[in-house]
């Protein structure tokens, strides 16, 4: 177990922690040299289980033989970095609220075939940049029998730092991929699609005729714009959740929440 003690700002090996932004992180330029940020030991456990690879922690010292203990056990070979929890939060900007991060290798992108292969219950998030949403969105996706999540490039990466946070691991739970294609192309994977949107024609979200879809892709958009005019047009179903005492909407994360409870993977078992 290499635990190097830092003291300074630019020790070399930390700048991953602290200089590089989200954008440097994921480093699209060269996808398979990006990174992304890990943080709590419970977040990382899951990661870790999900098969992800850790490149190096960043913990105070108390973790190491604390919380973090096991994880380190799993990696020997791991470099662990550890300072004065003052030093810690100015190098990341932040007092660490649970004392570990690590730094990940950022996964393969996968196709989208391959994420949809043998699935039932897809989300499409379009145009989501709030990385709380994206986070939440996850874990309920996760928990409640979506099989897969897919999002256009305007929506917010999920390895962000605080999207994974959010979600409690939930992202590593999933499978997920980025939709470049249009919409409609999902026709020819054998998905029907339902646009979450109030419109005169909607249907509300317990319509029985939802339910028999074999294969159903539920298509979520930003609270404020929502979704695209042409992408609920072309939705083979425009669905609304009934609400009472006059409230129009919800926020995306509570409206995902409803959405795939009600919509859950008939296959899929809940202990």
């Amino acid at each position: 177990m290499p635990v190097i003690e830092i003291n300074t700002l630019s020790h070399p090996g930390v700048e991953v922690f602290s200089t590089l932004t989200e954008a440097q992180l994921r480093n699209r330029l060269e996808p398979d040299k990006g990174v992304f940020i890990a943080e709590s030991p419970k977040v990382i456990r899951v990661a870790l289980d999900a098969g992800y690879e850790p490149l190096a922690l960043l913990c105070e010292r108390r973790h190491i033989e604390g919380d973090a203990a096991d994880i380190i056990r799993r990696h020997t070979d791991l470099p662990v970095y550890t300072g004065e929890r003052e030093l810690l939060a100015h190098l990341t900007g932040y007092v660490l609220t649970r004392g570990v991060l690590c730094a990940m290798r950022r996964p393969v992108e996968r196709s989208v075939e391959e994420v949809c292969q043998g699935a039932r219950r897809i989300v499409v998030i379009d145009g989501v940049v709030d990385t709380t949403n994206i986070g939440a969105i996850f874990r309920s996706a996760a928990a409640l029998g979506m099989d897969a999540v897919l999002l256009t490039r305007n929506s917010c990466d999920p390895l962000n730092r605080r999207a994974v946070r959010v979600s409690m691991g939930s992202v590593f739970l999933i499978p997920w991929t980025w939709l470049d294609a249009p919409l409609f192309h999902l026709h020819d994977l054998g998905f029907r699609t339902a646009a979450m949107a109030l419109t005169d024609q909607s249907i509300p979200l317990d319509a029985p005729v939802l339910k028999t879809e074999p294969r159903l892709a539920l298509i979520m958009g930003t609270e404020g714009d929502g979704l695209p005019s042409e992408t609920i047009q072309k939705a083979d179903y425009v669905v609304r959740i009934p609400m009472a005492h006059g409230v129009d909407s919800l926020n995306v994360a509570a409206a995902s929440a409803v959405a795939f409870w009600e919509l859950r993977n008939p296959s899929q078992s809940f202990p």
